[in-house]
Parts: structure tokens; sequence; C-alpha cells
């Protein structure tokens, strides 16, 4: 069982952890072979480099103070990334041989002495994660204070652990593989910089799930996908108290330096990131602002029960505002195939993947606490022009990787030598921004043709059911009408109705049912969104409907 699958106790050091009408568009389809997304995945957590011929903290004496700290901005590392850029790619150094002895258990059982928390903030402090066989690779950190970086030493003294660990075996510079952010209270941990280019928070539930990372690169396109590593962090408290995080990331083809202001609220996190990201090679798909998340299955089962819970998933679906303001909801699949979707758009409004269905009674699992799990909306500054939201979607016979990405792909082509720049905003939430549309609350499907009478009818039924406010004074309208359209199939049998009333409601339920069937091979795909006089009065579901399999 992957750790991500259950929380993590605050005092451990165990994170190992469109325009309108938008149609989805498939470009690829094609088996899942050992090969890119997946075998990474294994080692997404793999650590944050060393970057060559910048400074070197491992090899500071503990608590070692640069006697000349360098003056520092974001600028700083912006020059970093496009000086390396130029450059040939430097891999970093082998781990220190003793970390082959610090498996997943003997990392799970170190921790970090509050007393040495190298940076506080109003309400949280810093700790940093040792080398592990999960997190192998080394990240520089430094600390700014007052415009000026320095180094942060490695102390095997900031850790503790029991008698016999390997970690006491370390190096005595073996340097760190990550940091977290804690609660000055008794909140626990709210941020996490671990492996890769990975980050995650909890907020606002206290519970981790989905996963950011800077890049997406080539995420299951014709050449094998790259996974940048952080190569050097600096941290700092600005004037208003909070976290603000400047990294390097580099890989093979891709340099990059990120700005991460972190704005808390209560339990709630917002997240404003400034990129410039210069690459050394051409990308036929390049992801930006990417989540990563995991869907084995939901209400709609699509195989036999492998597993007694009823559902098991991160995140349940896609949401996008597009440019041109249509609502849209993709349900969250797990396809007999790897499949990419394509939702082109213009300046977007935000995207991202959603846990909506917050019930315990719809996953029954008192570790995983699903219902508990974190959203993440992305939400672009200025102008981010041309371009698509893109949906991977890879095969899963498990929980224990990921299995869901989504990210913006620009238009424009990413060559040898270019760059891009970009902003945006990731809101650790609940849900989609708020909206008054009726929203997607589940989706089924099953035998198609008329319950006991039509056994031989073809396609797949499916049934979408909306839930509102604006809906609960409807119940007796006459003009409400399902829109319901396919590319590549036919719809028969569509109705529509709202549900069963209840005492004290506070919305209603509307449930549109009809049968798709696929004109070929490939899938229908098809958008239902409820209408009153022409007007929409809920989110555009939109789904890939495949032909039975043979």
């Amino acid at each position: 069982m992957s750790d991500r699958k259950r929380g993590f106790p605050s005092t451990r050091l165990n994170h190992f952890g469109r325009k309108s009408p938008l149609f989805a568009r498939q470009i690829r389809a094609e088996s899942v072979s050992a090969r890119g997304f997946l075998l990474s995945l294994l080692d997404r957590r793999a650590a944050l480099t060393l970057l060559a011929g910048g400074a070197v903290a491992a090899n500071l004496s503990p608590g070692q103070a640069d006697a000349r700290p360098a003056s520092f901005s974001f600028e700083t590392v912006r020059a970093r990334a496009r000086a390396l850029a130029g450059r040939p790619y430097v891999a970093p150094p082998p781990p220190p041989a003793q970390v082959a002895a610090m498996n997943y258990d003997a990392a799970q059982a170190v921790g970090f002495y509050r007393e040495k928390i190298p940076l506080w903030g109003g309400d949280w402090g810093i700790e940093l994660f040792p080398l592990s066989q999960g997190v192998s690779k080394t990240v520089t950190i430094h600390l700014v204070e007052d415009g000026r970086a320095k180094p942060l030493a490695y102390d095997p003294t900031m850790f503790s652990s029991p008698a016999g660990s390997p970690v006491r075996a370390l190096p005595a510079k073996a340097g760190f593989s990550g940091f977290r952010a804690i609660s000055r209270d008794d909140r626990g941990e709210w941020l996490v910089f671990h492996g890769a280019s990975y980050f995650r928070s909890p907020a606002p539930f206290g519970q981790y799930g989905l996963s950011a990372r800077a890049i997406a690169a080539d995420t299951y396109a014709v050449q094998p996908e790259e996974f940048p590593d952080w190569r050097e962090v600096w941290l700092e408290r600005d004037a208003q108290e909070r976290l603000v995080i400047h990294a390097l990331m580099e890989s093979p083809g891709i340099v990059g330096a990120y700005r991460f202001v972190n704005d808390r609220d209560g339990l709630a996190l917002t997240q404003t990131v400034q990129a410039s990201v210069f690459f050394r090679r051409a990308f036929d798909q390049m992801g930006l602002a990417p989540l990563t998340s995991m869907f084995w299955y939901g209400e709609d089962r699509a195989v036999p029960a492998v597993d007694w819970r009823p559902e098991i998933h991160d995140s349940d679906g896609l949401a996008i505002w597009t440019g041109a303001g249509e609502r849209l909801w993709r349900p969250l699949s797990n396809p007999r195939r790897v499949v990419t979707s394509v939702f082109s758009d213009q300046t977007p409004k935000g995207f991202g993947l959603i846990q909506r269905d917050r019930d315990f009674e719809h996953y029954h699992d008192d570790q995983a606490k699903a219902e508990r799990r974190p959203s993440v909306w992305v939400e672009p500054i200025g102008d981010w022009g041309k371009g698509s939201v893109r949906l991977v979607e890879i095969p899963t016979d498990s929980e224990t990787n990921d299995n869901i990405v989504a990210f913006w792909t620009p238009d424009a082509p990413v060559k040898a030598g270019s760059k891009v720049e970009l902003s945006y905003r990731l809101h650790w939430t609940a849900d989609a921004p708020e909206t008054e549309l009726a929203k997607v609350v589940a989706t089924r499907s099953g035998r198609p043709g008329e319950p006991g009478r039509d056994t031989a009818a073809q396609g797949r039924k499916v049934a979408v059911e909306f839930r509102g406010a604006n809906l609960l004074a409807l119940r007796t309208a006459i003009d409400i009408e399902a829109d319901v359209t396919a590319r590549n199939g036919q719809i028969r049998l569509l109705s529509h109705y709202p549900g069963a009333r209840h005492e004290n409601e506070t919305d209603a339920l509307w449930r549109v049912t009809f049968d798709v069937v696929c004109d070929g091979a490939e899938p229908a795909d098809v958008r239902v969104v409820l209408r009153q006089n022409g007007r929409p009065l809920s989110e555009t579901w939109t789904a890939l409907i495949f032909p039975p399999a043979p």
C-alpha cells in the first residue's frame, strides 16, 4: 500500500511520500506498457538533486554560517536558470552508500527535533527530511533573511531516531532530501516538497491526496516523459510572515525558476506561483501547472468488485471554467487503454482535479479518509492565450500509483532555446469555485435499453445526476430541456426528471438518462447540460463513452 493512501502523523518524517461548444478530443489511446509514466511513478519521489556548481550546503559544518551571505531575489534564481539552460546537463552525484539501508520503515521512524527548526514564521516552521531509499538525491536548502541567502548545513542532530537506526550512519555531510512546513500549533504539517518537482498539501481537511508539480514534460507523448528535480530551494519569511519558496528545477531538457507565495486562511491554502522555464530541447507536449491524482473506481464501477470499499479515488472529476464562461465537468475514469483528452480553449479562467463526493458512506474507509481528500483549482494570472487543458487517464488495478494527470498545454510549440513565463494560483480547496449552476454529483452507466424489456439493445445506458439550489423551484416546470449531443455516436431513449423530494431540502436533484451507441470502434464524445429557454441551468457534463469490449 502506498504511503500516500494514509494520513501522516505530524511527529514523523514519513511523507513518502473552451470555446462553446467544447468537446473533449481523444488524441491518443494506446496500450499500457512498462515504459513512461507508470514506471516513473514508482520513483516519482526520487529526491531533489544537488545543482552542480551551486552552493554546496552539505559541505558546511553543522550550524556553520556563511560569513558573506549573498544578496538574493527571485531574479537570482531566474538568472541561474537562464545560464544553466545554455550549458549541457550535468547529472547529480550518486547518493552515499549508507542510504541503501534507509528503507521505508526506517524513514518512518525518523523524527525532527522542534528546537532544531531552522526557520519560523507567524504560525509555521520548517522541518527537513534526510536521505532515504525512496528519496535518495540531495537538494541544497538556503535560508533567506533581509535579502541575503545562506546555505543551511546538514546537521545529524536535527533528527530523532531509535537506537540502531540507519539514519545515524549517514555521512556527516549527507544533505537533505526535501522539507515540509508545519503549524506552530498542533494542526500538523500543511505543505511538503519531497521528490522530483512534486509538492502537496493536506489543506483544507488535513488529509493528503493529489499532488501538484512544477511541470509535466511529454506525459504519454511521442517521446518518453522527462521528470525534472528541484535542485536548490531558498526559504524565506516575508513581511507578512508568509512562507515564500524560491526553487531551481532541472532535468536534461528543462531548467526552471519557480516562486511560491503561500497564503493560509485557517486550514485553507492558496499558493501564488511565478515560473520561468527554459528548454534545452524541443518537446511534443508540455504540461504547465500539472496536477496528479488517482482514480481506481467510483459509483460507476465498470469491473467486478475486487475490493470491499464502494469507491476508491483521490479525485472524481476534472472541472474547467473556459474563457467563454462555460463550466465543464468531466468525470474521471479508469479506462481499458491510455486516453489523452484535449479541451481546446483561449484565456481559460481555471481548471482543477476535484474530489466532489464528500460522503463517508460512499467510501467506508476509516484510514484513507477519501472524503477528506483535497481538490486543487488552478487559477491563471494574466492571459494564457490559446492552448488546451489536457487530461491523461491511465489504466490501473490498484490505488498504489497515480494514474490521472491534468495540465495546460500552450498551442505554441516548445522548441530548443525557447522559454515560458507563467503565473497562476493554486487553491487547495473542497471544490471548484462556486457557481449558481447545478453541479454534477454522480455518473452511472449500465446495460442499455428499457429495464426488463429490451435486453438486446445496443450501446450503453448512462445516468447523469445534477444537484443545485436553482433546481428546487423547477420540479414542476415544463420547459426544462436536457440538451444531449454526441460526436461519433447516437443518443437513444433520452429521459430526464427531478429526483425524489426530501423533507427540509435546500436543493434538488435532476437525473438525465440515455443510451449511447458508438458509430464505430472509437468512443462517442457526449455532452449533457440542463437548459430552460436556452439558458444553462447546470454545468456541462462531458465524457467519452467507449463501445462494449469485444
